[in-house]
Parts: C-alpha cells; sequence; structure tokens
C-alpha cells in the first residue's frame, strides 16, 4: 500500500481550518462547488467534479483537530482508501495541516494526478481561510486530461 502525503501551513487558528475541512459550506468553498451530504460521524458526504465524483463516509470528527473519510463510492483505485487531515497549531499563529491520503494498492499513474491535484486544493483551502477566496472545482487549475 501506498499514501499521498502533504504538509501545509495556514495562518489561521486551528478552529479556522476546520471549519473548511469538515463542514459541507467550508469544503464547497474550497474542492467542489458541487458537494451535497452531511458531515456527521457516519454521515455521507458526496463531491462531483466534471470528470465524476466520490462518496466519503464521515468515520472521525475531532474538533480543531482531526478529520477522517472513508472512500466508499468513486474511481475503482479510490475505493477503500482513507483521507486524513491532522491539524497540529504552532507558534506564530500557524495551523499546520498534516494531510493523508491512505491505503492506494499501487502507485498507478492516476495517484500521481491525484497527488498534484491535492496538492492544489490543499493551496485553495489555504488560501480560502487565508483570505475568503478559495479555488473550488469547477474554478480549479487544470493540470491534466483527468482534470
Amino acid at each position: 500500500m501506498v499514501d499521498i502525503l502533504h504538509r501545509v501551513g495556514v495562518k489561521a487558528e486551528p478552529k479556522d481550518v476546520y471549519a473548511a475541512i469538515a463542514t459541507r459550506d467550508g469544503l464547497a468553498a474550497w474542492w467542489t462547488e458541487d458537494t451535497k451530504g452531511e458531515s456527521t460521524v457516519g454521515g455521507k458526504l458526496e463531491f462531483r467534479f466534471p470528470p465524476g465524483g466520490f462518496d466519503m463516509e464521515v468515520l472521525e470528527l475531532e474538533a480543531d483537530k482531526r478529520v477522517l473519510w472513508k472512500v466508499v463510492d468513486g474511481p475503482e483505485e479510490w475505493i477503500g482508501t482513507k483521507v486524513i487531515w491532522d491539524l497540529n497549531q504552532i507558534e506564530g499563529g500557524f495551523t499546520i495541516v498534516m494531510f493523508k491520503h491512505e491505503g492506494w494498492r499501487e502507485p498507478v499513474e492516476f495517484m500521481h494526478h491525484c497527488s498534484t491535484k491535492w496538492a492544489t486544493y490543499l493551496m485553495s483551502m489555504k488560501a480560502l481561510v487565508e483570505t475568503g477566496t478559495g479555488a473550488p472545482s469547477p474554478h480549479d487549475l487544470r493540470i491534466s486530461e483527468f482534470d
């Protein structure tokens, strides 16, 4: 198994970063405008993009600290993987986001694409929290034919 890993510093309090990744409205403001469902433990979130989408079961929500989803529908490579967000506040007013999309069976080309897309979306989340404006799909940065 292989994982996608990213670390991003956001100049904001953990509660503000958590709101961006743990609420439907927050997610729609930086990941995809077409976000539906319930962001509660046991709930399901549906994310749609022009080429397709993903459904996530919410496994854990720890206020201002952690969000954990399991992919229950979407591309075959994503099914059964987990998306984890761990937040840590450090000196200087930064919240460090430790992001992991874990459990990929093998590092196929699509995984490389998804790693880059996650990075662009994490920058969108950072921009949303720091400036109030993200770049969710369909306004996101295009990187390849998979978009």
